[in-house]
């Protein structure tokens, strides 16, 4: 097994001056492997060793780390002495906006945050503001960021969580202290695929918004069932709460519009993020022009409050509009490299797994996948977590560390393969799973 020294005395350094040595505690995993340089598909770590890149920094970079056209243009921009000037608005900003506003149709209005906690935690508010309710419904198993509202019912054991309620809801489970119960009282979590249970949260309390990632891609590649988004869709406009779409991890990586465009079904606020800018901060809430004015609505009592000193920095902006206009390319080459890449790891899988005659399956969408350790994709967290072999997961995910390939070392996590990612890449990857295996 693979050692890693200089790593460690790096993280026992860090530990002396950030609680528990990281700055995100979902970066905190086994081994814990400091990385020193990226580029394309491929991680360097404090060891000088190398590895294929399937983490992709929880999936931002698309494109592959440090591409050549984003770099340029965020060195272009630091080269015109853009700077971050607090005050009226800018021409990139406008620039990105307009890019978003007319390739994505049911985008009538943006404004741009840092993160995805952020645009999250935005979408909320104003979908409270705008109906003038407080409650809201999550999905088991979802992750839409880390703020009070979404901070739970993440993967909660099922010794804890209990037998699978339908129709019905599950208890807000906090995956952190600090969430005052008054608050998780407004936290309806059903699961992933069960619309009964989204009408009976509907018909007990008032609902402000349903959140929900088109597609869970915190616990892999979880598809909507047939008909499942356009059930969401009529029973938003059936209760009159907002349909938000949490496109964090699926905008832009899916198609241009997210996994909205992919399936039809038009949300009335999205949120985007990570594969928006390629790795640089950056995330968007857009949707109906009516709905976006309540964060400049002319009554002060109407109006939800969005405000950050760092939104749309120049750095950030600038890679965000060279990243949409590459993906935006007429012919589609970026979609149609990832897809053809994606269909050509999931066959390989696929066959593997067969020689080897183990249980397990493949889940994909596009660029991103998963392996699970159980016999038929998942179709929920209850599912998933009844099923799957979480502990010959952590396995073979730490062992593929020792063949240079790097899936993120806790199990059920997406894979996501980049733009850099190439044929080569991928038949030594299928040769370190069959190894593995």
């Amino acid at each position: 097994m693979r050692s890693y020294p200089k790593s460690e005395a790096i993280l026992a350094h860090n530990r002396r001056y950030i609680p528990g040595g990281v700055v995100s505690v979902n970066r905190s995993v086994s081994p814990q492997i400091v990385f020193t340089r990226a580029e394309g598909a491929v991680l360097w770590d404090a060891e000088g060793n190398t590895y294929i890149d399937y983490h992709a920094a929880f999936a931002p970079h698309f494109l592959g780390h440090n591409d050549e056209d984003v770099n340029a243009a965020v060195e272009q921009v630091l080269q015109d002495h853009a700077s971050l000037f607090g005050a009226g608005t800018t021409e990139l900003e406008g620039e990105l906006a307009e890019l978003i506003c007319t390739n994505i149709p049911w985008i009538e209005s943006v404004q741009f945050l840092n993160t995805g906690s952020e645009a999250t935690a935005a979408a909320l508010r104003v979908a409270r503001a705008i109906t003038g309710r407080d409650h809201v419904i999550t999905m088991q198993g979802g992750y839409n960021g880390w703020h009070n509202d979404v901070a739970g019912n993440l993967m909660t054991p099922l010794a804890q969580l209990g037998p699978r309620v339908s129709p019905g809801e599950y208890p807000f489970h906090p995956i952190s202290a600090g969430i005052p119960e008054a608050h998780k009282a407004l936290v309806h979590s059903v699961n992933y695929n069960d619309l009964d249970s989204v009408r009976w949260v509907c018909e007990r309390y008032p609902v402000a918004a349903l959140l929900t990632e088109p597609i869970l891609q915190n616990i892999g590649i979880v598809k909507p069932l047939p008909g499942y988004l356009e059930g969401l869709r009529r029973l938003a406009d059936e209760f009159g709460f907002l349909l938000l779409f949490d496109e964090v991890k699926t905008g832009f990586r899916h198609a241009f519009g997210g996994y909205a465009a992919v399936s039809g079904v038009r949300p009335d606020l999205a949120v985007y993020g990570k594969a928006i800018a390629n790795g640089y901060p950056m995330a968007a809430l857009g949707g109906k022009r009516e709905y976006m004015d309540y964060f400049v609505h002319p009554d002060a009592a109407k109006r939800a409050l969005l405000a950050g000193t760092y939104n749309a920095h120049p750095v950030p902006t600038a890679a965000a509009i060279a990243t949409v206009k590459k993906l935006l390319d007429e012919d589609g080459e970026v979609y149609r490299q990832t897809e053809a890449m994606g269909a050509r790891m999931e066959k390989g899988l696929l066959e593997v797994i067969a020689r080897k005659g183990v249980k397990a399956t493949v889940a994909r969408q596009g660029s991103a996948f998963c392996i699970y350790f159980m016999d038929h994709a998942p179709v929920d967290w209850h599912d998933l977590a009844g099923n799957h072999d979480f502990a010959f997961d952590d396995a073979f995910r730490r062992r593929l560390l020792e063949r240079g390939v790097y899936f993120f070392p806790l199990a059920t996590k997406q894979c996501s393969i980049s733009y850099a990612h190439t044929v080569e890449q991928v038949a030594k990857t299928l040769e370190a799973v069959e190894s593995c295996l």
